[in-house]
């Protein structure tokens, strides 16, 4: 008897791919168009391009901590990415309200990785704002990472014990037709 071994969902690394390639072509844009720290209105009282400049985290968290937060992050970015991408390959293809997320996260990741190795920094150019209140600026890659999370947290809560049990299950069958 011919066992078909459970697919995997590496294929969803192409959204991640997407990602990436979306991101580093909005950056590489604004990079040519759009003057530094100068708002361009998109929608009056609402939306700006705004280009600026990220060393730290979210939120410009560490930002100004002297560059030692750059081999820092970029590393935390890869163990993210290498245990995302661990559970994607233990991820049935067809099981997308876990793959997406997983797949989201780790294009965003990696295409601010890629900023912050090619320019020291990462580039954020989407500014919201309302009246006197200003949202941190970002980018694509940050929107991604926080659609992803977003679904993994609601996939995680919003899943049934026996979704859980299904799941796990399903990764164990997994396992043993490689063995």
């Amino acid at each position: 008897m011919l066992r078909n071994p459970n697919p995997k969902a590496l294929a969803w690394l192409l959204a991640s791919l997407l990602v990436i390639v979306a991101d580093q072509l909005s950056k590489s844009w604004v990079l040519t168009s759009l003057p530094e720290f100068t708002a361009v209105p998109v929608v009056e009282g609402w939306w700006n391009w705004y280009r600026s400049y990220n060393t730290g985290a979210a939120f410009s968290l560490l930002s100004d901590a002297g560059g030692w937060q750059q081999p820092l992050l970029v590393s935390l970015a890869l163990c993210i990415t290498g245990l995302l991408g661990y559970w994607l390959s233990k991820t049935p293809t067809d099981d997308w309200k876990t793959a997406l997320p997983y797949a989201l996260v780790i294009g965003g990741a990696l295409s601010n990785v890629i900023d912050r190795l090619l320019r020291g920094h990462v580039v954020d150019f989407i500014q919201w704002y309302w009246r006197d209140h200003y949202w941190p600026v970002f980018n694509l890659s940050d929107m991604a990472i926080v659609a992803g999370a977003s679904g993994m947290f609601l996939v995680g809560l919003l899943a049934s014990p026996r979704d859980q049990h299904h799941r796990a299950a399903q990764s164990r069958s997994s396992e043993t037709h490689i063995r």
